[in-house]
């Protein structure tokens, strides 16, 4: 594993090449009004690239084969960095398999398969943690992500991203098609989706210790035993590590973005009540499913390949997290 004097050293030295070849390309970001896409498209714009396209579902409906081809023509991308799903925390999932699975699936497949058609310079998949096989060893390498069966409650949503994988190598090997395949950790941060019927834990456990207290509440739900651990990615360190792999890195191996840490959800809880100021009592549904037992990446591939690594550490990114949502949020997910 490189020290962390080495991955500084490396990121200074390829921070300093950011966008120099993307900021005449032509870029096409799916999913570019959404969550992680406004900080992706913003980062973009403030390294010096000239035209991008930010699409959203109300742009194209990109589950539809006639859409993308819609989009491909109008759009003319050189690059396409595909951060459009359909994903939601353990309920959802629960709830949606079928959907989950067929939406993500097709999206990928054909946004893949018609950016080679159409001969497009570089094709950017974002994957999921939940490819990831239940019990892989901790923390996950790469080279694991065949060796199991992803945690039910997430599998179908899992392995419909997975299959970009399977596809971009497919690609590669056949007709030299230039995609790669990333694979992020949970993300937060400003702008993350606070709706509890599709939220995932970190905005969840936010806006129930916030609106608790404003309605002076002394207790709080959670779902599951508080048990399983966890690693979060701010969103703006994953923004950064999308662009510099989509300049920098030209291989059909999965890379994975995380920020090399785990927090078990009960510590997370406590951690955000502690900043939210929130002071009841944290009760543990445990007839509710915990997903998968522990999650944390190795990240020592994208720090060799690219040079990244995260920068903003757990408490720091949820403090900003936090104040955007006592500011902004709210008025959104009351």
């Amino acid at each position: 594993m490189p020290t962390v004097k080495y991955a500084d050293a490396v990121r200074k030295r390829k921070d300093r090449h950011i966008t120099m070849l993307l900021k005449d390309k032509r870029i096409t970001v799916t999913g570019g009004t959404g969550f992680l896409g406004t900080h992706l498209v913003q980062k973009l714009k403030d390294s010096g690239c000239r035209s991008i396209d930010a699409i959203g579902s109300s742009d194209y409906d990109l589950t539809y084969v006639d859409q993308i081809k819609r989009m491909y023509d109008d759009r003319n991308p050189d690059i396409v960095i595909h951060l459009a799903a359909n994903v939601g925390g353990i309920g959802y999932n629960r709830e949606n398999p079928a959907t989950l699975f067929y939406e993500n699936l097709i999206m990928g497949a054909h946004l893949i398969h018609e950016g080679f058609l159409r001969k497009i310079e570089k094709f950017v998949a974002i994957g999921t943690i939940c490819a990831y096989p239940k019990f892989t060893p901790v923390p996950f390498r790469e080279d694991d992500i065949w060796n199991g069966y992803p945690e039910e409650t997430n599998a179908p949503y899992g392995l419909a991203k997975k299959m970009m994988l399977v596809q971009s190598q497919a690609y590669r090997q056949q007709y030299g098609f230039n995609s790669i395949f990333l694979l992020p950790v949970n993300l937060y941060g400003p702008g993350d989706n606070f709706d509890p019927r599709s939220s995932h834990v970190i905005p969840a456990l936010i806006k129930k210790c916030i609106d608790a207290t404003m309605k002076n509440e002394k207790e709080i739900i959670v779902w599951g035993t508080g048990k399983p651990t966890r690693e979060f990615l701010y969103v703006e360190d994953a923004a950064e590590a999308i662009i510099l792999a989509a300049e920098q890195y030209n291989k059909s191996d999965p890379v994975n973005i995380g920020a090399g840490f785990e927090i078990s959800i009960k510590d997370l809880a406590g951690l955000i009540a502690d900043l939210t100021g929130f002071k009841g009592k944290i009760t543990w549904d445990e007839t509710k499913p915990d997903g998968q037992p522990r999650r944390m990446l190795n990240t020592a591939r994208a720090i060799d390949e690219f040079g990244f690594s995260a920068k903003t550490n757990l408490r720091d990114g949820l403090r900003k997290t936090i104040e955007w949502y006592r500011k902004v949020g709210k008025s959104f997910f009351i």
